[in-house]
């Protein structure tokens, strides 16, 4: 059966019928608005993500289950990159008619998956036809009580500046997807390493939570554009600068064994490459050692990459002090 077949209330009721009820939720999927409660002391964070197909993901690559887990994980990261804590999803959906059931079936599964790992409660949503492909579109909401929110703007001069896991990974992953082919230097599982970093994501939310419950961080931001792009959200913001060390930013061993045999250059990769979501947020250099400790028991490296400086731009420099020239600065949509 393809969707065009189900009918837009039947599309409905199927996804609905995987749905449980989650913490907070007082009225969820079925009237005309889900009723929901803060905890006592709380505030709302809300944000909103779209993925559209050929611009996002490419079904070619794309397996359905990866790509609904994937779907919400992306909005997740952004509430772990204030500290807060994921509560509730509204799923809107434009569907091309011909889709089939056993596609629909399994994009619920992994996003609803996805919702059951982080503790997420879909309340809603929207579903319409689509001439141009598969568009999603997640709304978000968590809560923190409001002294515990990290915003991007709270930077201060001479603070370190840090990165959950390792970078690159996704954007090696997208190049080893696109060229179809595997280097002569790496294994197949090191391969499906950099792909699943980029189909199948993390969001750092218990990270991001512990950071901010923990009074460690000054300011926060998910790497999901690069972190030359991202930081320099925070920098403008705090209106501040920082030299990023291009020495010190973390690589995975299947980054490190793949990129034996890759042409492009490697910092342009962890540099610009996005699609990481991992945490970058700055801290006093007085931190550090209760940081790791911190990142240790949430089961994560954290690693100290440069620092926030005056001079209000962000650089990027080799061991001896040299600059480094990024072909680019991170994506763009509409560059």
């Amino acid at each position: 059966m393809k969707i065009g077949e189900l009918g837009e209330f039947g599309l409905i009721s199927r996804i609905a019928s995987g749905v449980a009820q989650g913490s907070g939720v007082i009225t969820g999927i079925g009237d005309d608005a889900a009723v929901t409660a803060l905890s006592p002391g709380m505030q709302l964070l809300t944000s909103t993500d779209m993925l559209v197909e050929e611009v996002h993901f490419r079904r070619l690559w794309h397996d359905p289950y990866r790509l609904g887990r994937k779907s919400l994980a992306v909005s997740i990261s952004d509430i772990a990159a204030m500290g807060g804590i994921p509560r509730w999803a509204l799923l809107s959906l434009a569907v091309p008619p011909e889709t089939s059931i056993e596609v629909l079936d399994a994009f619920t599964h992994g996003f609803l998956d996805m919702a059951a790992e982080q503790g997420v409660a879909l309340i809603g949503g929207d579903t319409c036809s689509s001439r141009a492909g598969l568009t999603i579109s997640v709304t978000i909401m968590g809560e923190q009580v409001p002294e515990r929110i990290i915003r991007r703007s709270g930077a201060c001069p001479d603070d370190d500046i840090w990165v959950t896991g390792t970078l690159g990974d996704a954007a090696l992953g997208l190049e080893l997807l696109e060229k179809g082919a595997l280097p002569s230097t790496s294994t197949t599982d090191e391969r499906e390493h950099l792909i699943s970093r980029l189909l199948d994501p993390l969001p750092r939310a218990a990270a991001g939570r512990a950071l901010a419950e923990a009074g460690l961080v000054s300011a926060m931001i998910d790497v999901s554009d690069g972190l030359l792009a991202d930081f320099g959200h925070i920098a403008e913001q705090s209106a501040l600068g920082g030299t990023i060390r291009l020495d010190s930013i973390p690589l995975s061993p299947a980054f490190r064994t793949v990129l034996q045999s890759h042409p492009n250059p490697r910092h342009d990769l962890v540099l610009a490459g996005g699609e990481d979501y991992e945490l970058a947020f700055t801290a006093p250099a007085a931190n550090r050692e209760k940081i790791v400790r911190l990142m240790k028991k949430c089961g994560i490296g954290a690693t100290p990459v440069g620092i926030v400086t005056t001079l209000p731009e962000v650089t990027a420099v080799f061991a001896d002090g040299s600059r480094y020239a990024p072909l680019n600065n991170g994506f763009n949509h509409f560059a």
